[in-house]
């Protein structure tokens, strides 16, 4: 069993909590936190709480040992604990929205000493997405690309999974149309228009239970490799072809 400790308690936060503590697989120590919690106040979870504001992460990380971290806070975050993950060689699973140059330089120093992932969006099925439009305008570049974006009202900047996709297929972020409406919690869009036909490659998380079982997904998948740096596409495209190298797909093909 992998024990984690985890960074970050809004509404993400709190979803992979529940996820994590359900999973056979991993077993949640404790919950870190900018600021502790009111006197009287019950503990989320019944999990002992680290305050990033007041403690020092190395003291923390010595009386409550984990082999893995998943960092669902900010992207200056990782400057506080990074260390820790080089020189204890931990696990990390980073699912920031938006990394600065800084912050994601830093963190590739760190996958070599440790196993590394960051990702802007640590759903299986948005990097699916982006791991399949990224093939077919390889395969079309002359088709017409548009990405649609829509999230809870409340959440004011661009997604940085809709950059991420407009990055990734050399759009410039013009071509991103963004909505804010009521509690929807995130659907992402990419549209191919082709003569006489178009392609629609649409992923909605429908809870944000979802980051949870991707970050799940990711803690897994790294238990199995080596120390480095990787995204999520790393991941995926890593097990398609061990999928397309599998004899029954050659005899299928």
């Amino acid at each position: 069993m992998i024990k984690v400790g985890l960074i970050g308690y809004g509404k993400a936060g709190q979803a992979v909590a529940e996820v994590l503590q359900q999973d056979a697989r991993y077993e949640l120590m404790w919950v870190a936190k900018r600021h502790a919690l009111p006197v009287g106040q019950s503990q989320p979870l019944g999990l002992p709480i680290f305050a990033t504001s007041e403690g020092d992460f190395g003291r923390w990380l010595d009386a409550h040992p984990v082999d893995a971290l998943v960092d669902f806070s900010t992207a200056e975050s990782i400057h506080h604990y990074g260390e820790e993950v080089r020189k204890r060689h931990l696990t990390l699973v980073s699912a920031i929205s938006a990394y600065s140059d800084e912050s994601l330089a830093y963190a590739r120093t760190l996958g070599e000493q440790a196993r590394v992932l960051c990702s802007p969006n640590i759903t299986l099925g948005i990097n699916f997405l982006i791991l399949s439009a990224r093939m077919l305008r390889g395969i079309a570049p002359f088709a017409d690309v548009e990405i649609l974006e829509q999230h809870f009202r409340e959440k004011p900047e661009m997604s940085g999974t809709a950059r991420k996709i407009a990055n990734t297929l050399d759009l410039d972020h013009d071509r991103i149309t963004s909505l804010r409406l009521g509690g929807i919690v995130g659907l992402h869009e990419v549209i191919f228009g082709f003569p006489h036909q178009t392609v629609r490659i649409t992923h909605e998380s429908i809870r944000r239970e979802a980051f949870g079982t991707g970050a799940a997904f990711a803690l897994g998948e790294l238990s199995k490799r080596p120390y480095g740096f990787y995204t999520f596409d790393d991941l995926l495209m890593t097990m398609i072809r061990e999928q397309l190298t599998q004899p029954e797909a050659c005899q299928q093909a």
